[in-house]
């Protein structure tokens, strides 16, 4: 579907110079003489490379459309990972490279959305937020309560997060994947 280049959005997927990429950050010029154009940060989808294009109003781009798929995360082999497509169960390995810090969330038995693009996965969607123990906490230093303040920790993935002064070694967290950030005491 074609767009005009001041009509990208953020997370828009578009094709640009033969390759695929997603839009991240676009902030819209009027200069005072000149036409307005839309200043647009792309990242590739395929090898994680990152470029800033000026789009003016009477250019147009391809805007693409991901088929998205339910995946099961299997198990990790070296630093390639196995998932398995829920309908058809058939298998997909995709270097972990291709999550970034969201792999080491990655929990077995773990539902997945996986972006598509003719039948190439691009990209890896975790759950927001996934339950950790935390394995290691250092202790609360005495004087420390006047401001809001969080004391390191590392979760079973082997992660470190800041977390407050209460959370204790053995206690299940809710943890923010994208964020790596502490969310809250597990029920």
């Amino acid at each position: 579907m074609k767009i005009s280049g001041v009509d990208i959005r953020p997370g828009n997927i578009i094709e640009y110079e033969g390759g695929l990429w997603r839009a991240v950050k676009i902030q819209h010029t009027q200069p005072g003489k000149g036409g307005a154009y839309m200043q647009v940060e792309l990242k590739n989808l395929r090898d994680g490379r990152k470029n800033n294009v000026r789009f003016r109003s009477a250019e147009t781009v391809e805007r693409v459309r991901l088929d998205t798929k339910d995946f099961q995360f299997l198990f990790a082999d070296g630093d390639m990972l196995t998932f398995m497509d829920k309908d058809t169960y058939e298998q997909i390995t995709l270097p972990s490279d291709l999550l970034g810090d969201a792999a080491a969330f990655l929990q077995d038995g773990m539902d997945v959305l996986m972006e598509m693009y003719e039948e190439e996965a691009l990209s890896v969607q975790l759950p927001d937020t996934i339950e950790a123990t935390i394995v290691e906490a250092d202790a609360v230093v005495k004087g420390q309560t006047a401001s809001s303040s969080y004391k390191p920790a590392v979760l079973d993935n082997g992660v470190r997060i800041m977390v407050p002064p209460h959370i204790e070694a053995g206690t299940r967290v809710v943890v923010d994947v994208y964020e790596q950030a502490y969310v809250k005491r597990a029920e």
